[in-house]
């Protein structure tokens, strides 16, 4: 791992107005004019508004490598800071891996050691990255010239069925967890304790993703939560067939909810080319509304990504193609950060709401499902 370098500044928020990084473009393939025009035309309009990428698997990645350095660069995985600077990488979800069986005790030990993970290479990096879980320090941390770094989502199997854990959990950064694999959120919906953790969430301002949820769950959460709930990798089921992506009564659900589905760059939900995955995002735009659609690199998670998107700095190139498909410059600016910034100032303001109104839930799993 990355040598540990102290920085006093490197916590959560923090700012010191320096200026953006100079960011050095890789050479590519000589393109004709019109489409090298679009890609300067996509540069520049990332650089006013970067990309909030939902989901990133960097944190699993990371645990197989003996040493690292994200800030000189490192080919042994997708995503380092030249290549999130290249990209116009302004956040970051840094998912919490679970092995397939954990449950129970085992389960919160590793949601911990994954939480402890993402501080300690934070930390390691202080001249590209930053702890940031809120919309201010985000906003704060990407004008220093920074990447912001959000922990989760973890999934549901981390709480243990507790929701103290829920709230140790929150206190240590995680912002995000995935409703599924467990009996209070699966195919027949959210119990009466699930509709509880949920309650909880809002209270705190942890965010519900319901990527690879049931119908029925997905139905519930978006009626039950007071914050808006996101699907952080979920593409069209229309286009791809994938069991993470959304039927279209779905999509128009999480749009009428005013949600977030973040598409993924992940060849087997959206296809094997740009292309293809703008199709995705034209197709969920169509459905759900423009402030309702995102992005999500899945990167180092081992799935296979379209061509010319192998890495998170091939943000660029998609933005190039949706302008060749006459986007508008706003609908770019809500799809790459503005509504990652609007669903966390919600659940900022419904968690200030809900602590005025209720205090820390003590119900059991047994008191409400039996």
């Amino acid at each position: 791992m990355a040598e540990l370098k102290y920085d006093a500044g490197a916590e959560a928020g923090a700012t010191d107005d320096l200026p953006a990084p100079l960011i050095e473009e890789h050479p590519g393939p000589v393109l004709d004019p019109a489409a090298a025009d679009l890609l300067t035309r996509a540069r520049a309009l990332l650089d006013a508004h970067p990309v909030a990428d939902g989901y990133s698997g960097l944190p699993r990645a990371l645990r197989r490598l003996s040493w690292f350095d994200l800030e000189l660069g490192e080919s042994a995985v997708d995503t380092d800071v030249p290549r999130l600077r290249e990209g116009r990488v302004g956040a970051l979800f840094w998912a919490l891996h679970l092995a397939d069986g954990l449950s129970g005790d085992r389960a919160v030990g590793a949601a911990l050691e994954q939480l402890d993970l993402v501080k300690t290479v934070v930390r390691a990096h202080p001249d590209g990255l930053r702890l940031a879980c809120a919309p201010g320090p985000v906003t704060d941390v990407r004008h220093s010239g920074r990447t912001a770094v959000l922990p989760g989502p973890a999934g549901a199997v981390a709480l243990g069925d507790s929701l103290g854990i829920l709230r140790s959990l929150h206190g240590l950064g995680l912002r995000a967890l995935t409703l599924t694999g467990v009996s209070w959120a699966g195919e027949a919906g959210l119990s009466r304790f699930g509709e509880e953790v949920l309650r909880e969430m809002n209270r705190l301002g942890v965010l519900a993703d319901l990527s690879g949820a049931g119908p029925d769950t997905v139905r519930r959460a978006c009626a039950v939560s007071k914050a808006p709930v996101l699907c952080t990798r979920s593409a069209a089921r229309a286009l791809r067939p994938h069991a993470a992506n959304l039927p279209d009564d779905l999509l128009a659900a999480l749009g009428a909810a005013k949600g977030l589905c973040m598409v993924p760059l992940a060849a087997e939900q959206t296809g094997p080319s740009v292309r293809d995955v703008a199709d995705h995002l034209d197709h969920v735009r169509a459905l759900a509304g423009a402030d309702c659609v995102g992005l999500s690199g899945t990167f180092d998670t081992g799935t296979a990504h379209p061509q010319d998107l192998a890495d998170v700095s091939g943000y660029p190139r998609l933005v190039a193609e949706l302008l060749r498909r006459d986007w508008s410059e706003t609908d770019i600016a809500l799809l790459t950060w503005g509504n990652v910034q609007r669903v966390l100032r919600e659940a900022d303001f419904a968690a200030r709401e809900a602590q005025r109104r209720r205090e820390p839930s003590t119900a059991t799993i047994t008191d409400l499902d039996g």
